[in-house]
Formats: structure tokens, sequence, C-alpha cells
């Protein structure tokens, strides 16, 4: 699961940070996590592809979703012709169809647009789920939260071995939960030689918020938490008036929760030459892996121990 962070930036671009926009590759399939100004240039900057299954909107703000007429367009230009699904809050729908149609554009390929209420399943794909949740911003808002399924525990080849089960096939149908006949009619079962499940990656992505419980529950034990922190500590007045979270307060969110990782975007123009400090201030509330995300970087998701 490869993260390519693609737009860091607060409402107002800079010359090195670009809207909100966040591409995520898990098994070779891309997902969009909102959609600023520019997106498509900085996915052809950076090279992720062009190859997108699916668009989750966090909220209606131009920062979050302006890019969409352009990568629409531009995914047709390159003959596309499969269907893109784009995932957005309640009450959304038309002003997302608005956009992808702009100009009175018609797209060559099918664009399905579904809106999705907090709390629900916007995909299920065949070993993992893409789950939003409730945000606390000036509008309707949610994030989002991409769970994978259990893996099978360990498979003790030593064990197997001393059981009889002969090197080859056999192993491969214990590992994926299927009990083996031998030779001598004696049966081993998956339990007797391979070990506990073991979960899958967990990764959250926020969109724009203040610290919300919700956040705070679905991002327990998340080996990636991304999350708005737009101010600094001593903006924390303006966080609130305008539904934002600083980077001390995304850092108190991180901790509570027991995520891994903590990755901080949305960051204000004002802090351009000195990012550094938010991460120090997040720092202070959360001992994790902690980092403010630059456009370009990408974050390889390691699976849990």
């Amino acid at each position: 699961m490869r993260v390519t962070f693609l737009g860091t930036s607060g409402a107002v671009p800079t010359t090195q940070r670009a809207p909100s926009a966040v591409l995520v590759n898990r098994e070779g399939e891309r997902f969009l996590f909102d959609c600023g100004e520019g997106t498509q240039r900085q996915m052809m900057r950076f090279g992720t592809g062009f190859d997108v299954s699916h668009i989750f909107v966090t909220h209606l703000h131009g920062d979050h979703i302006l890019g969409i007429p352009g990568l629409i367009q531009s995914l047709d230009f390159n003959d596309r012709t499969d269907a893109l699904a784009i995932h957005v809050p309640p009450r959304s729908r038309d002003s997302i169809r608005d956009l992808v149609h702009a100009g009175g554009y018609q797209p060559g390929y099918p664009v399905r647009i579904h809106e999705v209420a907090p709390g629900a399943v916007a995909y299920a794909g065949d070993d993992f789920e893409v789950r939003t949740v409730e945000t606390d911003h000036r509008t309707r808002s949610m994030g989002f939260v991409l769970v994978e399924d259990d893996r099978p525990g360990r498979f003790d080849r030593e064990r197997a071995e001393e059981l009889g089960v002969p090197v080859g096939p056999a192993f491969g149908r214990l590992h994926e939960g299927e009990a083996v006949e031998l030779d001598d009619g004696r049966v081993i079962e998956p339990e007797q030689v391979v070990g506990d499940p073991r979960p899958g990656r967990r990764l959250v992505y926020t969109g724009d918020t203040r610290p919300a419980d919700d956040v705070v529950d679905v991002a327990t034990g998340a080996d990636l938490l991304i999350h708005d922190a737009t101010f600094a500590d001593d903006e924390r007045q303006r966080a609130r008036h305008t539904g934002h979270s600083t980077a001390r307060e995304a850092g108190q969110v991180a901790a509570r929760a027991g995520a891994k990782r903590l990755a901080l975007v949305h960051i204000s123009s004002r802090y351009a030459g000195e990012w550094e400090r938010l991460e120090r201030e997040a720092e202070t509330e959360f001992d994790g892996e902690c980092f403010v995300a630059s456009d370009g970087q990408t974050f390889d998701v390691p699976f849990p121990e």
C-alpha cells in the first residue's frame, strides 16, 4: 500500500504545496482521496499514473474538488473506457455532477457518483473496505478509512513437516484454511500448523476537521493516520473558528487512538518556511512516527507486526 501525497496545502496553494489530494495504490488499484486544483498535473509530475478507479471526496470546498473537471477530461483524452466512481457526502451529488459536466462536457466513459452517509461502507473490495467516518468541519464532511481484512496466521512449516505433511501444494491449502488428508489417512487441520489471524492494514484520511471522537474510534491502532494540521498552536482559536485542527490537536488525536504513524496535511500557506514547527508541536503529544507530508512524498504503509 503506497501513499503519494499529491497536495498538502491548506485552502491557498503555494509554490511548494498544491491543494488537497492523496493517492493510494493498494495492490495495483489506485484510489484518489480529494482532488484539489491541479491534481492531474501532480499525478504526472510524481508518476502515479492516471488509472484511478475511485475518487473519495471529503467535502465540497473548492480546494478539495476543483481538480475534478480537468482530471475527468484528461482521462477521456487518454481513451479511458472503464467506469469511474466518485464517492461524496450526502446531498452532494448534484454539485459534483455539475463539475463532471463543467462547460457542458460529456465524458466518453461512465462516471458514477455515489452519495455515502458517514459510518457506511463506500466501497467493498475482495479483501478490504473503504468506510466513511463523520468529521467536524464547517460543512457536510466525512473522512475515509481503508481497512483490510485479517490475514492468515503464520504457517509453521517445521510443525507441518513433523506431522508428515509433504512439502508442496498441501502447505498452501493448509495456510488458506483447508484441511489436508495424508496418505496414511490422518487429517491435518489448519489450526494445527497455522497461527492466529494477523490484522491487515488500516489507513485513515480525515480531510478537513476539528478533533473528533469518531475519528479517534476509527483510527484505533491505525497504521497511518493522515490528519488535518492547518495551524500551529498559537492559532488554535482560528482553527476552532474555521473548523480545522492544529498540529498539536492532530497529535492528541493520534495519541488517543494509539495510531502508529501520523502524517500532517492541509498546511496553511503561512507556514511555508517553518513547517518543522508543526511537526514539533504534534510530537509533544504523540510519540509515534510523525511527519509533515510534502507534495510528492511517498509512504509505504507496512503490515502490522
